[in-house]
């Protein structure tokens, strides 16, 4: 009876959504980040760029750990921010079915 309300009348999908890739990207990038530090000297950054390496994609490329580190808070800014409208949006909703 009430299933799919919350799918029609919020934007609330969508943003389950951003919030599970936004989850995947982090591990991601936690993965490559975990990897890194297990080479060489752990998290020396002068090292990052001749040292450790990214096995994942089969190319033994370097891991530059502080780029990562950027986007690992790039993506926290994000799943942040996404949190806050889905919370808003289902106080909204909350706020409508109270209201009736």
């Amino acid at each position: 009876m009430l299933f799919g309300l919350v799918d029609r009348t919020t934007i609330a999908s969508p943003l389950k959504r951003s919030l599970d890739d936004v989850t995947q990207r982090v591990r991601g990038i936690q993965s490559r980040v975990a990897r890194a530090s297990l080479q060489g000297d752990g998290f020396a950054l002068s090292s990052a760029a001749q040292g450790p390496t990214d096995p994942g994609d089969g190319i033994n490329k370097p891991v530059d750990v502080e780029a990562e580190m950027s986007a690992l808070a790039d993506e926290q800014l994000r799943f942040e921010a996404t949190a806050k409208l889905l919370e808003k949006a289902y106080a909204s909703l909350r706020s409508a079915i109270r209201d009736r």
